[in-house]
């Protein structure tokens, strides 16, 4: 936690989902944040959209693309000084054609370039934590028994480039009172037709960890492997099409768009609420133990069944826009385990339950409508 004077935290990607809740988080601990921002426009619409009382201790920073040469050199540059960096952000391109230069060149470069930038000109940061993927630890062609922060998904450069499918650009959403400048969605996803692993997020979040081991910043190194993320939709949402991919399966069943019949779940069958996901990332940049670790942090187990009856018995009044309460349920025997004693007892996350998670989601849907 912050002492008594606030120590500063540059927040990349600030927009997004992950990233609006790991704001919060870093205001109610009592860090000044810096936010980047694709454009002005986007900056103070992430500003504007806090409590008036937290503006003062938010500015934000334009970084057009993260995967350019020095993107985020004027950042450091600037007069302000970082304590710590969490890096969210990660480039997207609506039409991939060349997987090479759509999404690997691009993953990979601004992964890196952040920490080039860091190592050049901002001495003052002790650590950065950078947003991954379980995509970087799961083997959907062959799964393990048990995954913790030890494996890592098989996939080669190679395979990315003959495969498409197995990379694709992170889906972040963005967003819409002036605000400070510092320095100068994707496309929605079916729920059950996203790709089950990419390569983009292991090879990106591998090349961060070789960087650190070859370069020996000043800065140290810790990662978040969370799987699908459920929870309240960010702020700044500009419409319910934009929602992040794993909480598009609780929208399409609060709206009734799959009233005629459940989707199927595959091919992720584990989840995290964002607001756990926001205060690992926290966590992870603040305690001495986390630094030179990666953390795998999952919460619990769902299916579109589970997700469809918690709606069901919280929301009644929903009923009728959900699938029949008898419809089956397609979570597999045998599916596979995980451990989350790392994130548990070395960053202090207490995992939410589904109920909780689904029925905040909801509400956060639902008020999302009644302002819109």
């Amino acid at each position: 936690m912050a002492g008594s004077f606030k120590e500063r935290v540059l927040l990349t990607g600030g927009s997004g989902f992950i990233a609006s809740h790991v704001l919060d988080t870093l205001l109610a601990h009592g860090f000044s944040v810096v936010v980047t921002a694709r454009s002005p426009e986007k900056g103070q619409a992430i500003v504007g959209s806090l409590d008036e009382s937290l503006r003062a201790d938010v500015a934000f920073a334009v970084v057009e693309d993260v995967a350019q040469d020095g993107a985020f050199d004027h950042v450091f540059q600037s007069e302000l000084s970082f304590d710590y960096v969490i890096h969210t952000a990660s480039p997207y391109s609506f039409k991939v054609e060349d997987p090479v230069r759509d999404f690997l060149d691009p993953a990979i470069k601004g992964t890196t370039g952040i920490l080039k930038s860091i190592k050049a000109h901002g001495p003052s940061v002790k650590r950065v934590v950078i947003t991954s993927s379980s995509a970087a630890i799961l083997n959907p062609l062959k799964h393990e028994k048990v995954y913790d922060e030890s494996k890592w998904a098989p996939f080669t450069w190679d395979d990315a480039i003959a495969n498409p499918q197995f990379g694709y650009p992170s889906s972040k959403v963005s967003s819409h009172a002036p605000a400070r400048q510092v320095g100068l969605s994707q496309p929605r996803r079916t729920p059950g037709t996203e790709p089950p692993v990419t390569g983009t997020q292991k090879l990106a979040e591998q090349a961060a960890w070789a960087f650190v081991a070859d370069e020996k910043p000043s800065f140290d190194l810790a990662t978040i492997c969370n799987t699908y993320t459920f929870g309240p939709v960010q702020r700044q949402l500009p419409a319910l099409d934009a929602v992040n991919t794993s909480n598009q399966r609780i929208r399409d069943l609060a709206l009734g768009r799959m009233r005629g019949g459940l989707e199927p779940t595959a091919p992720v069958f584990t989840w995290a609420d964002v607001r756990d996901v926001a205060l690992a990332h926290v966590r992870a940049a603040t305690r001495p133990a986390a630094g030179g670790k990666r953390f795998y942090v999952v919460g619990g187990y769902f299916s579109n069944k589970r997700l469809a009856d918690v709606i069901r018995a919280g929301h009644p009044e929903l009923a009728g826009r959900l699938p029949p309460g008898g419809a089956g349920d397609d979570f597999p025997r045998g599916v596979y385990g995980f451990d989350n004693r790392r994130s548990r007892e070395v960053l202090g996350i207490e995992y939410r339950p589904l109920e909780d998670s689904v029925m905040d989601t909801v509400a956060s849907l639902l008020e999302w409508q009644s302002r819109h």
